[in-house]
C-alpha cells in the first residue's frame, strides 16, 4: 500500500510541475495559447490551469500526510547484526616486551626511552641547544 501511494504521489508531483510550467507568467513562461472562442480561450485555459494547480497541490499535500502517517504506524525496529562484534584482546599485565635482535628500530627506541628518563644535561660546548622534553 505504501509503495502504491508513493508512486501515485510521484505521478501527482510530475503533473503539478507540468501544470505550473504551462501557466503564463509575467515573462511569458510556457503558456499555451488557444482559440479565441470556447473552453481553451486564453481566459478559459488560465482558469483551468489555476484550478488544476489547486487540486493537484491539495492532493499532493494530502498524500504526503497519508504517507507520513503510514510510515509512523508501520515503524518496525531495525535488527542490528551482532555477528561482527568481537571482544577486544586484553593487554598483558607485564611490562614492555623485550627487544628482539632482528628489529632494527628496537635499539633506537630503547635509547630514546632511556634519554627521556635521563636528567637534563648542560648545554653542549658547540653552542647547540638541546631539545626540550
Amino acid at each position: 500500500m505504501f509503495t502504491f501511494i508513493l508512486v501515485v504521489q510521484a505521478i501527482v508531483a510530475a503533473l503539478l510541475v507540468t501544470v505550473i510550467l504551462m501557466q503564463k507568467s509575467e515573462g511569458g513562461g510556457l503558456g499555451v495559447g488557444g482559440s479565441p472562442a470556447g473552453f481553451m480561450s486564453a481566459r478559459g485555459a488560465a482558469d483551468f490551469l489555476t484550478r488544476s494547480t489547486t487540486i493537484l497541490a491539495t492532493v499532493f499535500v494530502s498524500l504526503s500526510i497519508v504517507l507520513a502517517v503510514i510510515a509512523s504506524v508501520q515503524h518496525r525496529p531495525s535488527d542490528i547484526d551482532t555477528s561482527l562484534v568481537k571482544q577486544a584482546p586484553t593487554a598483558p599485565a607485564q611490562g614492555p616486551a623485550p627487544a628482539t635482535s632482528n628489529d632494527p628500530l628496537a635499539g633506537a627506541a630503547g635509547a630514546a626511552s632511556s634519554n627521556a628518563q635521563a636528567p637534563a644535561q648542560a648545554p653542549a660546548s658547540n653552542g647547540a641547544v638541546p631539545l626540550a622534553n
